[in-house]
């Protein structure tokens, strides 16, 4: 078992995991995009009883299920979660060691900026991933 560790840029906000996660995905929708402030959002799945937050966190629904979380202080993005699927994608820029984030897929890629050229060998959808029921 791998143990995610990461915060904000200020440090007011930590979190760590106790579990591996469920998955490790890129979304290039325009939600993510925005909310990110990048032309994509890496993040790691976690079930949310195998996060512990601690730190000032603001948070706001992007959608009716998503709710997105931030540092109060610096603003950082950190979190993701749908709290009726038990879910909370971190932020693979919030990781404290990056190199840990191994993403499986690319989705939103009907959305991706058009100057990005995926690289890898990765499995990409044009919309949202393959659901497994989170």
């Amino acid at each position: 078992m791998t143990i995610f560790r990461g915060g904000c840029l200020c440090g007011a906000v930590r979190y760590e995991t106790t579990a591996d996660p469920l998955n490790q995905r890129v979304c290039h929708c325009q939600e993510c995009q925005k909310a990110i402030g990048a032309a994509f959002n890496a993040r790691v799945l976690m079930r949310l009883d195998d996060v512990s937050i601690t730190g000032p966190v603001s948070t706001f629904y992007s959608s009716e299920t998503l709710e997105r979380g931030s540092c109060s202080r610096c603003g950082s993005s950190i979190f993701s979660r749908r709290t009726p699927a038990g879910v909370i994608g971190l932020t693979a820029g919030s990781l404290d060691d990056s190199s840990l984030f191994n993403p499986d897929m690319h989705f939103w890629v009907s959305s991706k900026q058009p100057w990005l050229e995926i690289a890898d060998d990765l499995p990409q959808y044009l919309e949202g991933p393959p659901s497994k029921g989170y």
